[in-house]
């Protein structure tokens, strides 16, 4: 049986279906499903995790709110955003959660390096950052041993709308992308090292 997950590329989709196709799968699968990585991107929204605290987001906007089951706070995503969703059974593979958050981070920061860009993980606030500037998010839900969710990279994105929110529940936390540091490429081509990285460390 071949271990590697399957990849789907899904494009521009929004958010709410996504998360519910994500949740069916997680529902439906048995030991025997081969885990999937989804790439996406989605038009503008505010995801809330599920143990949000309202006060993070700081002002109204026209930009609509999700209140989603991943862990972690409030965030946003938007074209130029690259998106990564992990759907792995955890029991199967070995990994807890931890293991699984490392994972991801460790996938932006090594996709980062190749376009020259420093960015490092913080223990005491998942994610990846560069010069204390968050670039990449991280945020996963567990049910029936199984993980969804996943990862947020900041591409080429508007990060205007950052600036409504305590991003993931951090006062004063500025964001960047790989634009603002510099460097320009397609999101569909950021997937490819970012997915790569992912499937070196899934595939035994």
């Amino acid at each position: 049986m071949n271990n590697s997950p399957i990849i789907r590329n899904l494009g521009l989709q929004a958010y709410l279906p996504i998360w519910e196709a994500m949740q069916t799968f997680t529902q439906q699968r048995d030991a025997t499903t081969p885990d999937e990585i989804w790439i996406v991107e989605h038009p503008p929204v505010y995801t809330q995790g599920l143990n949000g605290k309202p006060e993070h987001l700081l002002k109204a906007t026209d930009i609509p709110i999700v209140k989603s089951d991943r862990g972690g706070q409030i965030t946003y995503h938007a074209p130029g955003q690259l998106v990564v969703y992990t759907l792995l059974d955890l029991n199967r593979s070995k990994l807890n959660i931890r293991q699984v958050v490392t994972l991801l981070e460790n996938a932006m920061i090594n996709s980062l390096a190749q376009y020259g860009i420093l960015a490092i993980a913080k223990p005491e606030a998942p994610g990846v950052y560069v010069d204390g500037k968050k670039i990449g998010s991280v945020g996963l839900r567990v049910k029936k041993g199984c993980c969804y969710h996943g990862l947020s990279l900041n591409n080429n994105i508007d990060l205007t709308p950052f600036n409504a929110i305590n991003t993931c529940g951090f006062a004063g936390l500025k964001v960047t992308s790989l634009a603002e540091q510099g460097v320009t490429i397609h999101t569909h081509e950021l997937a490819i090292p970012v997915v790569s990285a992912l499937l070196t460390a899934l595939t035994p």
